[in-house]
């Protein structure tokens, strides 16, 4: 069900996040301890390690976990620490190991986080069986996989995607494959600007005119419980624009999309800091990681279900220079925000009745922090009393 967000008794419910809480770094480090520890973050596709011992590593919020596939064919993730000393064990995003092996003192675990080699292991008053690596929460959604580092009794990734599970069906999310490789984009923002902008749907006819000659009066934003869903129809009349104009005409027949999908872009935001961005030609995933108050890494890849088609090599090219081109426009928007949240004069912005799915994130913001809801920054270890 399609919730208004912000409809109810919240008397803030018509207003901004105020601008401190986009820089302070008190208000920063409540929100790595109460909404990032507890929430999914999304590391991969299941196809990206098909075979044992094939791994996947994010690093976000002071943490490294590794996710692997084990010698039994299980998928688990463990964080990338190892038990005796605290060193990382593996370096990259990606790799294949068999057994993991730590570069320090050479403690090795194996692919099911069990620890079976130890030097010098008669000199440890400890059995190796407590001391295994520390085991991460993992969820398949799809094929997609997510970790999560504490459990808080929050819904799990198949819940909050529930009332939308049966329109991304005829994707074949199982079936995708990675187009190229993750890519990492820092930017220096906060990382509730890169969210917020994702789900605005006001600034698209003013900001993004590639979208607005692809798509005309069409574009729509719906907040549900845990997830924003925006959605544009590709027109039938030719863009201006060389790359949109080509991207309508080479975009192919999909067979296993329905008719009203064939032409159809849709993006679908979860809580808190993930979108799927779903196309008739692949799915992206894109996630904005926080690395400080002002500081973000966009961390985002491409997947598709093959098909060699020519046209279909085209539309998916086309695709990467359109988006390309809103990426900027983008990065420009958030860094203007960013900088003028800086100004004294600047406390809270009202918003539109039709900015449901930002009217609902600055309510869950607040549910879960209520300082959020003064306007100017409270005295310093105000955290430590709420």
């Amino acid at each position: 069900m399609v919730e208004q967000a912000g409809s109810g008794a919240d008397p803030d419910a018509g207003w901004s996040l105020p601008a401190w809480t986009y820089s302070d770094p008190e208000f920063f480090a409540a929100e790595v301890e109460r909404i990032f520890r507890p929430s999914w973050q999304i590391v991969c596709h299941v196809s990206d390690i098909a075979q044992p011992g094939d791994f996947q590593t994010l690093d976000y919020i002071g943490e490294s976990v590794i996710v692997i596939r084990g010698e039994d064919g299980a998928v688990r993730a463990f964080t990338n620490v190892c038990r005796h000393r605290g060193a990382r064990i593996v370096d990259g995003v990606s790799g294949c190991a068999r057994k993991l092996v730590c570069p320090y003192h050479g403690w090795t675990y194996e692919s099911d986080g069990r620890l079976t080699g130890v030097p010098m292991k008669a000199g440890y008053a400890m059995d190796l069986a407590d001391h295994g690596l520390t085991p991460v929460q993992v969820e398949d959604f799809h094929g997609f996989l997510f970790v999560r580092l504490t459990d808080d009794g929050g819904p799990s990734v198949a819940q909050m995607m529930a009332p939308y599970v049966e329109e991304i069906a005829p994707y074949r999310f199982a079936d995708l494959r990675a187009l190229g490789r993750v890519t990492l984009r820092p930017r220096s923002v906060n990382w509730k600007n890169i969210g917020d902008n994702y789900s605005d749907g006001l600034h698209i006819g003013v900001a993004h005119p590639g979208l607005k000659r692809l798509m005309g009066d069409g574009y729509g934003v719906e907040a549900s419980a845990h997830v924003d869903k925006m959605w544009g129809p590709i027109v039938e009349r030719p863009s201006a624009n060389w790359s949109e104009r080509a991207y309508q005409h080479f975009l192919p027949a999909v067979p296993h999309l329905p008719p009203e999908r064939q032409r159809l872009w849709t993006y679908f935001k979860l809580w808190p800091n993930f979108a799927f961005d779903i196309y008739p030609d692949q799915v992206d995933f894109m996630a904005w990681l926080p690395v400080s108050p002002t500081q973000t890494l966009i961390r985002e890849i491409s997947y598709a279900v093959p098909d060699d088609r020519r046209e279909m090599k085209a539309a998916r090219y086309l695709n990467w220079r359109i988006n390309r081109q809103v990426n900027a426009e983008d990065t420009a928007l958030v860094a203007r925000v960013q900088a003028g949240m800086a100004s004294h004069s600047f406390t809270v912005g009202p918003l539109h009745q039709d900015e449901v799915a930002l009217r609902h994130f600055c309510g869950r913001i607040r549910a879960i922090i209520p300082q959020a809801r003064q306007h100017r920054a409270p005295a310093a270890g105000w955290s430590a009393n709420a």
